[in-house]
């Protein structure tokens, strides 16, 4: 189905150049002069390369239909992940790199969502946010306004994140798997 370039978004699959292509991420970037254009960076479906292609925001791109199938997080083994299909309770592996970044906030028993095109896995998604424990984060320093200042803390995945002055190792915090960054205190 054809779409505008504007509402691509991460986890879409597109044709471009007559190859099928998962969306990682995109910008969209307003220069000063001349029209508003979309950067979006993708993989190849097929062979894994990873491109990046500027579309105007009102060019017309060719958005594929993907089938979801719901699977269960296992195990990580060197550069592929273990997954349960929820319905079957067939076990197969994928690479990380279908993953992209949010793999580093896989959890036990996390589910995850797999688009298929013609029963072949194309991409992979994480849920939104998930909770995770602050092992580490640096003292407050004084004279901080309390309004705008972060501090960097590490997660028990060994990731690092910036977050509000209040918290302190030991806590557990909601993180977004889209982009790392802190979203709020979890409610326990």
């Amino acid at each position: 189905m054809k779409v505008n370039a504007n509402t691509i978004r991460p986890g879409h699959v597109i044709e471009h150049d007559g190859k099928q292509w998962s969306v990682l991420k995109i910008q969209i970037l307003q220069p000063g002069k001349g029209g508003a254009f979309v950067q979006v960076e993708m993989r190849d479906v097929m062979t894994g390369i990873k491109s990046n292609e500027r579309f105007r925001t009102q060019e017309s791109v060719e958005k594929l239909m993907v089938d979801e199938k719901s699977c269960t997080y296992l195990y990580r083994a060197d550069d592929a992940v273990a997954l349960m299909d929820a319905e079957t309770y067939e076990q197969f592996e994928l690479p990380v790199d279908m993953i992209g970044g949010p793999a580093a906030y896989l959890q036990d028993g996390m589910t995850i969502t797999l688009d298929l095109i013609e029963g072949n896995p194309v991409a992979a998604r994480l849920p939104q946010q998930v909770t995770m424990t602050v092992t580490e984060a640096e003292p407050v320093v004084k004279g901080q306004t309390a309004s705008s200042s972060y501090k960097p803390a590490t997660l028990e995945n060994g990731e690092r994140v910036m977050v509000p002055p209040h918290i302190e190792a030991g806590t557990r915090i909601v993180v977004s798997t889209e982009d790392g960054s802190y979203v709020e205190r979890a409610k326990d």
